[in-house]
This record gives structure tokens, sequence and C-alpha cells, in this order.
């Protein structure tokens, strides 16, 4: 029994808090921000926060405020959070000593969520170069676009590229722009390249690794529920974007149906997963508004760079759903069984994610003057390390923004782990009560 704070998810939780405030103490030199002046603690904070959980969410202008130096602290923060602390120490024990230790094994399969404790080598190092070469692709294919297309410096296009192509892939959605991508509403040639890095970070490692395997007999089952759920999930958020707001003045109103289209598809995929905007966010509809909430609340696929409940927790619910409607004894999915430890995992996850969402929506409801949508929208957002906003982050007072710092923080490290972390010790239950039902429903 692994006790105190050698447990593999206490230590997650630690290495986050460490990023953390390492971040934060670079972010509030002077030399951090444009005007050579140090930031304060609370908005330095927030900034790292955000950054390491992939969120994006800032209480200042991110192209303003921050020098390039701040910009290359936050790049770092968003690398550190995509590929995880232990990821990032387990390749450093690689390099140095050649082999894992079995404590730092079990720290690393409590960070990206792999099944086979001896995989974790390879893992590890998969998760590296996939991240490397994700973000190198997204970043030429940008570079070209902003150099060849709209005539920026070669040093300015390079930046611009990497920076953009790891805020898309690590889910952080925070642009080199005040108005984050709403000059390129209407170029697929930016719009597309950051919606497909986006969605491959999205999906999560253990996809993508069966992805290169390129044999879809051998799929386990948590791929077959992911990639199909997670795509319909998207494609709903599309159709409703195109059809709610598709005359719409404030939004797609101005725009021609091909544009539109691309609007739509971008905006539909940005809730589950980097949070890039091309249109005003504030001027949606509350319909839009409420179903881009609970795609954000779903978050991407398990062990990727998203936050939320992920994808396969929400499959997971519908499966128990269904099996409980037809009166079955047994949760099955696509040809399996699925066990009631996955069950329980998954209803205990969607559960906190409900409590820890209202919660917070009902402290920033009694603290500050904004409405239900907008302050909804503001914590499933933090919550699901999405980083849209209707534009409220800025005025929150200090209670509010410690409730999303807060947020952010849980989202990024999870349920599931955080509550292992504040659990005094591990406990199996040495005998059984009588069994007894209660009246449901």
């Amino acid at each position: 029994m692994i006790t105190g704070w050698r447990h593999p998810a206490r230590l997650v939780v630690l290495a986050f808090l460490a990023a953390t405030a390492a971040g934060t103490a670079l972010l509030m030199l002077p030399v951090a921000a444009e005007s050579g002046q140090a930031t304060g603690l609370m908005t330095a904070l927030f900034a790292a926060v955000s950054g390491i959980s992939g969120t994006g969410l800032a209480v200042v202008d991110f192209a303003s405020h921050w020098s390039v130096f701040g910009e290359v602290v936050m790049l770092l923060l968003f690398q550190i959070g995509g590929l995880g602390i232990m990821t990032l120490a387990s390749v450093l024990a690689l390099l140095i000593s050649h082999r894992l230790g079995l404590h730092l094994q079990l720290t690393v399969k409590t960070e990206t969520n792999t099944l086979n404790l001896g995989q974790v080598r390879r893992v590890v190092l998969g998760v590296v170069l996939i991240s490397l070469v994700v973000e190198a692709v997204g970043a030429v294919a940008l570079f070209l676009r902003f150099w060849l297309g709209y005539g920026e410096s070669f040093g300015r296009a390079l930046y611009s590229g990497v920076f953009h192509s790891m805020s898309a892939f690590n889910s952080v959605g925070l642009a080199l722009y005040p108005d984050s991508l709403m000059r390129y509403a209407t170029d697929p040639w930016v719009c597309l390249p950051i919606a497909a890095v986006a969605v491959t970070g999205g999906l999560g490692f253990p996809v993508l690794f069966e992805f290169l395997r390129r044999n879809r007999r051998r799929w386990s089952l948590h791929t077959k529920i992911t990639v199909p759920v997670y795509l319909g999930l998207m494609a709903f958020g599309a159709l409703v974007v195109l059809v709610v707001e598709w005359g719409r003045a404030g939004t797609l109103g101005p725009y021609g149906v091909g544009d539109k289209l691309l609007i739509g598809l971008f905006h539909g995929v940005m809730p589950g997963t980097s949070g890039f905007n091309t249109v005003d966010i504030a001027q949606l509809q509350p319909a839009t508004l409420l179903v881009n909430d609970v795609l954000m609340f779903i978050g991407g696929g398990s062990a990727g760079t998203t936050g939320g409940i992920r994808v396969t927790t929400f499959a997971l619910l519908a499966f128990v759903l269904m099996a409980e409607v037809r009166a079955e004894p047994s949760v099955h999915a696509m040809g399996r069984r699925l066990g009631a430890e996955v069950q329980r995992q998954a209803v205990t996850v969607a559960l906190l994610g409900v409590g820890v969402v209202m919660a917070a929506t009902l402290i920033l409801l009694a603290t500050t003057p904004f409405r239900l949508d907008d302050v909804l929208f503001e914590t499933t957002s933090a919550f699901g390390g999405v980083g849209m906003s209707t534009g409220i982050t800025p005025k929150l007072p200090m209670t509010g923004q410690l409730v999303i710092i807060v947020l952010m923080f849980i989202g990024r490290v999870g349920p599931i782990t955080l509550v292992s972390a504040l659990a005094l010790r591990e406990r199996r239950r040495r005998y059984e009560l009588p069994e007894e039902r209660p009246i449901v429903g």
C-alpha cells in the first residue's frame, strides 16, 4: 500500500502545484511584462494556472500585456501541462539512468492513464514524439500561411506558427491577437490546420497510439468508443451553431455560405478542444451557449490535453442508461461487458464534475452582477479546460478569479486524481453488509 505523498496521484497534484508556483514567479518578473513593470501576484497566478491547465482564460490581454519572455514562459507552461509533469520527469529519468523505477512508473501511470505498467517507457517516449511531430506539422502549415499569405516577416511568421500550433495541441486556445482568431474567420488555411491539431491533441494519446498501429480490428473498446462519440459531438456542435446563428447579424449573418460552413465547423470543434474563436462569443444566442456548455463539460478523450469529464465517461453513462432502460442485468458496449468498477468511476467523475461546476456557478452568481448564461459558460469553460469566454473574465473580482483558478486546476488534474490525492489512505472493505434496496424515483 502506498501512503502519504508517495502516492502517485498525490505526486501528480504536487508536481502541478510546483510547476504553477514556478510559472507564477517567472511571470511576476518585470521582464515578463511588455511595460517592464512587475505583474501582480493574482494576475501572474491566474495566467500560470491557465497555461499549465491548458485552459487559456486570461484576466489581461495576452498579446499586449506579456513580453516575448512572458509568452515563452507561457509556451513552456503549455507544453508542461500538455505532456504532463510526470511524463517529463520520466523522460529525464530515461535520459539519465536509462531505466524507470517502479514508483516512478506508477506515478506516470496515474498521469498518462496507461493501462499496462510495463508499457510506461514506450508510452512516455511515444507521448513526447507524437506531441512534437503534430506541433511541428501544424507550425509549418501556419508559418507558411502567415509568411506567404499575409506578408509577415520570416521570424514573426515562424513564431506565430509555433505559438498557435502549441496552443492548439495543448488545448490552450490563447492567440497572439486581442480578438483571438476572428481576423482569420474566413481563412481555411489558418482555421483548418488549427482545428486539426486541436482535435489530434483532444483525442488522447491512447487513441493516437492505436491509430499508429493501422489495424482497426485490434482497436480497443476505448478507441472504438472515443472516436465516433468525439466526432459526433463535434458534428452536433457545428450543426447547432449553423442552425441557430445562420442569420444572426452579430455572428454568421454577414458571411457567405462557404464562410458560414467554415465558421460553423470551427466552432463545432473548439468547445471540445482548444477554445479559439472566430466570432464574438458574447454575441452567441443562449441556445448556442448552452450547447457549448455541454460540449465543454464533456471535453475530449481520456489522457488527452483537454479537460472535462471526458468523452469516454459520457459514453459509458449513456451505455449504463440504455442498459437500465432495457432492464438488462449487465452493461454491454460494442461486444464487450463493462465492469461495475468502470461504471462507478464514470458516475463518480460525472457527479463530481456537476457538483464542482454548480458550486462555482453559485459562488459567482452571488458575488458578481453577471447573468447566469455568462457565469455558467465561464465556469464550464474553466472546468473543461477550453478557455472560451463571453468577456467577463477580466471583470471578475478576486473571489471570482480564485474560483476560476480552482476550477481550472481541478479540470486538468481530474476529479478522480484529486480525490485520490486528498484521501488519507487506501482502504479495502473486509466485509459486506446486508443488501437492501431503497425506492428510486
